[in-house]
């Protein structure tokens, strides 16, 4: 696997301690140097080269702005962009834009930063343009990174365009910066979709630790399986043991891989369905 593959799976942006298991500092140095990939700082890095980023924007009168923003601060993003995603002003042509992910809205100067929309901007335009899941991605990463604040991001959306206003009002009440990265950030996405499902991130529960998602009214613990394998005999012991924990106290724990909640979405919305609607059916005593 190439550095930059295995930044693009982890969202457009990874340190160096996430993917120095699958990659070596020659192949990041030869990525670094053909600008496949960019230092955003030490022991940080991004898809892409974002100076040419910025660049082509510029030479075009526009903005960058939306995912090519959200990299470019160093946030992790469900998909990172297949072309840069640039802000043009509202009586902009498109000509000369080919290969291009245009948008238009007249920015403000105090909405730009050196040629990149700032962080509030950059969430909200995102929260206004894309799927719920890819905008979500970006809110909580905005919000893990203490880049952007909650009120921040209300104040923004309440006062956004009206047309994208309500997707982006869903995005922001639904942010939340305890999502670990942006396959949990998808994973509660889908959840969102679930009847009867209200699914917290990161939640502690005694004897077992902390779980990625968890409802507690119904006992329902969702685990987003990383990349991570088990190689060594005391990991895979320590994954039974919670789960073996997790049993013991009633919990249902409902597994999805990387690629069934960012390919398979059906599927796993499906799937919590199925396990929510039992619950519901049972009288489960709570026990956790």
């Amino acid at each position: 696997m190439t550095p930059s593959y295995v930044i693009g799976i982890f969202g457009g942006v990874a340190r160096w301690d996430e993917i120095s298991c699958l990659v070596t500092r020659a192949q990041v140095d030869a990525e670094l140097a053909a600008g496949a990939i960019t230092r955003l700082r030490r022991g940080t890095y991004a898809l892409g080269d974002l100076a040419e980023v910025r660049a082509i924007a510029q030479a075009r009168g526009a903005s960058v702005s939306h995912l090519s923003a959200a990299v470019h601060h160093g946030w992790k993003v469900k998909w990172p962009p297949a072309r840069p995603t640039v802000t043009l002003p509202r009586n902009r042509s498109r000509g000369g834009a080919d290969g291009l992910e245009l948008h238009w809205q007249d920015l403000a100067p105090m909405q730009v930063h050196r040629g990149v929309t700032r962080p509030v901007e950059t969430v909200i335009g995102c929260a206004r343009s894309y799927d719920f899941d890819v905008a979500l991605c970006v809110a909580d990463s905005a919000l893990r990174e203490r880049a952007v604040s909650r009120h921040q991001l209300l104040a923004a959306a309440e006062a956004s365009p009206r047309t994208g206003r309500a997707k982006a009002l869903r995005v922001v009440r639904a942010a939340d910066g305890r999502a670990a990265n942006p396959f949990e950030s998808c994973a509660r996405a889908i959840a969102t979709d679930v009847r009867g499902l209200h699914a917290e991130p990161q939640v502690w529960l005694h004897g077992v630790g902390r779980v990625d998602l968890c409802d507690l009214s119904l006992g329902i613990v969702v685990e987003c399986e990383s990349f991570e394998f088990h190689s060594e005999a005391a990991s895979l012991e320590k994954d039974v043991r919670r789960y073996t924990s997790c049993a013991r106290r009633g919990l249902v724990v409902v597994r999805f891989t990387w690629k069934e909640v960012m390919l398979d979405p059906d599927y796993c919305r499906r799937a919590l369905q199925d396990v929510v609607d039992v619950r519901l059916q049972q009288a489960v005593r709570r026990t956790w």
